[in-house]
């Protein structure tokens, strides 16, 4: 990367959660910026472009505002994004690049496209630009609504095609766990108490990202541009669960408000039909549960379950190490030493590691219920195979 290299913000949020007021309060306060702006929207007409051009917040002479419609960043468009942000910084008219990701676009994909050489296209925007700053906007006042509804994209008419079928739920956690800043906006909307309650559930579910309130997208553009705050690997791993999981000690914490977050762990498989009917009954005040499973009808693949809301995924993760054959197990076990220091003879790393994040949690009752799901000591010599399992195979939603 040159000492040249054009600083990038990416401003993501859900549909409505008012990024482009935020974008054109920013190009009115950028103290003389020459600043290139790329708004990305689904529609056919880019409406947020229109917006932004209306607001007179840039200079025409100096500065350009590219238009990418009727795809998304993260997927369709990612082609023309590489070669649209590389021209724009080939031209050397910019100090800084803005851009507004469509309100259904993954932050992932888009951090991605600035961080490794795209081999394909034989583009490397590292050469010229800089991520500096990934940006999330949160609607407080739309926020509960949107994540307990249970809709999908598809459902709302807002999916990139017909094999979209991410829930509205899914596509805010994806947006709030990666970023480095989360700007809570329309705070004028909703009373202190709701929204401090809002902003502490969100730190638990995003710890590392710097939190703004923001009113009618009033942001001071300070703390969005020029902030060298982005890093791959730490925003990467910069969600709560992931958090929790790092934690030595797995204690857990009770905060104002009753938000609390705690790991359930054990080396016992669940039997798959007494799992599938816990899952059906989730307690409501689980905000977030996110882990690896050992399911006893699978003893070779670990299971990933993702829960937000109404929505829980649930699907093969990988093989345990002890399914592997000998010689790779040895492989692993010498680079991989923490796996080693919790191996159990027989089963050696398989366990449940699940982390669960809410609102009054009753903490021993779920742990209860769940240790309930489990095998007991008579069904551990029994053949596993013969249990009934109604999860899917492959990763696919499951509505409550």
């Amino acid at each position: 990367m040159t000492s040249s290299a054009i600083p990038v913000t990416v401003l993501s949020g859900y549909l409505g959660s008012g990024k482009t007021t935020i974008l054109n309060h920013v190009l009115h306060n950028r103290d003389g910026l020459r600043v290139a702006v790329i708004v990305n929207d689904l529609s056919e007409v880019n409406i947020d472009a229109s917006m932004i051009k209306d607001g007179g917040g840039l200079s025409r002479t100096e500065e350009t505002l590219v238009e990418m419609s009727n795809g998304c960043i993260c997927c369709t468009l990612r082609e023309d994004l590489l070669r649209e942000v590389e021209r724009l910084a080939k031209e050397g008219r910019f100090d800084y690049i803005l851009i507004e990701s469509t309100g259904v676009g993954e932050p992932v994909p888009v951090a991605q496209t600035f961080t490794y050489v795209d081999e394909e296209q034989g583009i490397d925007l590292t050469t010229y630009c800089r991520l500096d700053c990934m940006v999330t906007v949160v609607d407080a006042y739309r926020f509960w609504h949107d994540y307990t509804s249970g809709e999908s994209l598809l459902e709302r008419s807002q999916a990139v095609s017909e094999e979209d079928n991410r829930d509205v739920v899914d596509l805010l956690i994806d947006q709030i766990e990666f970023c480095d800043v989360l700007i809570l906006n329309k705070c004028d909307r909703v009373n202190v108490e709701e929204l401090q309650e809002l902003e502490r559930v969100l730190r638990k579910l995003q710890p590392r990202a710097q939190f703004i309130r923001s009113s009618h997208g009033q942001v001071d553009p300070a703390e969005i541009l020029n902030t060298g705050r982005f890093n791959f690997e730490e925003a990467s791993t910069s969600a709560g669960w992931m958090k929790e999981l790092e934690k030595s000690e797995h204690t857990p914490e009770t905060e104002e408000y009753g938000i609390s977050s705690f790991v359930y762990e054990r080396a016992h498989p669940f039997h798959p039909e007494r799992l599938m009917r816990w899952m059906e009954q989730l307690p409501a005040e689980i905000v977030r549960a996110k882990g690896t499973v050992w399911l006893a009808t699978r003893p070779d693949y670990a299971q990933s379950m993702s829960q937000a809301g109404p929505s829980i995924q649930f699907g093969p993760a990988g093989y345990w190490i002890a399914a592997l054959p000998e010689e790779e197990q040895r492989a692993i076990l010498s680079e991989e030493l923490e796996a080693g220091m919790h191996w159990h003879p027989v089963h050696g790393d398989r366990i449940n590691k699940i982390v669960f994040i809410g609102i009054e949690m009753n903490r021993e009752e779920i742990i209860t219920s769940l240790d309930a799901c489990l095998l007991v000591e008579e069904e551990m010599g029994q053949d596993w195979t013969v249990f009934v399992d109604e999860f899917p195979n492959i990763t696919e939603e499951m509505q409550q």
